[in-house]
């Protein structure tokens, strides 16, 4: 990964509490996992942020390597790689998900 593209991902991971990469938009979802993690993010009720790595196939490849994670959607909330749509789905599924969602808009 080129030292201009880790920067860029860094600063869109600080620059938003709650941010999901993803294929598509929050708006229209590219695919059923992406559409997951939107719609529990959507039934929090908390404001988010998404990038489409279907626009961007530098973001596309670089998050992958960034998280070290293979697959998309990757949620980040407060900085912190938190993972795709099975592990948001069993923390929402928990409560754990509200819970990092508040502590991360609180502070």
């Amino acid at each position: 990964m080129t030292p201009e593209l880790q920067a860029r991902i860094d600063g869109l991971i600080k620059n938003n509490k709650i941010l999901v990469f993803m294929k598509g938009s929050k708006l229209m979802p590219m695919c059923g996992f992406s559409n997951n993690v939107v719609q529990i993010l959507n039934s929090l009720g908390v404001p988010f942020e998404t990038v489409d790595v279907l626009d961007d196939y530098e973001i596309r490849q670089g998050i992958k390597e960034y998280s070290n994670w293979p697959t998309i959607p990757q949620v980040y909330i407060n900085g912190e790689f938190i993972g795709g749509s099975d592990i948001m789905i069993e923390l929402y599924q928990k409560g754990e998900l509200q819970q990092m969602v508040e502590v991360a808009l609180a502070s």
